[in-house]
C-alpha cells in the first residue's frame, strides 16, 4: 500500500516566504509549517495544492515546482512541498492555523517550525535567495 501524499505549499512573494502557525490538532498547536493537506481522490497535486491554499488561506496561487524529497509524517501519509507564487488575496487563516507570517530568509528561524518542514523550508529559502524567486517574478507553472 502506498502511502497518502500530503501537499504543502512553499508560497513566495516579494522575497518572503509564508509561514503558519497550527491550531490543531493539540499536539501540533503553536509550531510552523508550511500551509497544505491531504489529495483527494483523483485530484493531481497541482490541483491539491491549489484547492488546499484557497480554503486554509482564502489565496489563489500557482503551483511552480516540487521541492526534491518526501518526508514522513504520521503513519500512511508523506509529505510533498511544491513553491508556489501568489496570484491573488491576502492571506488570512481561515482553518488549523491561528496566524501567518511573511519571512525574509533571515528571519527563517524566528519561529519554531514542524520537523518535517525544516527540510522543504531550508531548499525554499535556497530558492528565495536566487532568481526569479528573489524578485517575485513569473516562472513556469508546474504541470497538472
Amino acid at each position: 500500500m502506498t502511502d497518502r501524499v500530503v501537499v504543502a505549499g512553499a508560497v513566495l512573494d516579494r522575497g518572503r516566504l509564508l509561514a503558519a502557525r497550527r491550531s490543531a490538532p493539540p499536539e501540533l498547536a503553536g509550531r510552523w509549517e508550511l500551509p497544505g493537506g491531504k489529495l483527494e481522490p483523483g485530484e493531481g497535486p497541482g490541483e491539491a495544492l491549489v484547492r488546499e491554499l484557497r480554503e486554509e488561506l482564502g489565496v489563489e496561487a500557482r503551483p511552480v515546482e516540487r521541492i526534491p524529497g518526501e518526508w514522513p509524517l504520521k503513519p500512511g501519509y508523506v509529505l510533498q512541498v511544491w513553491t508556489a507564487l501568489l496570484l491573488s488575496g491576502e492571506p488570512r487563516p481561515l482553518e488549523d492555523h491561528d496566524e501567518l507570517r511573511w519571512l525574509a530568509p533571515d528571519e527563517i528561524h524566528t519561529v519554531d517550525w514542524l520537523d518535517q518542514d525544516r527540510p522543504a523550508v531550508a531548499e525554499a529559502v535556497r530558492l528565495l535567495r536566487t532568481p526569479p524567486y528573489s524578485i517575485g517574478a513569473s516562472v513556469r507553472p508546474l504541470e497538472r
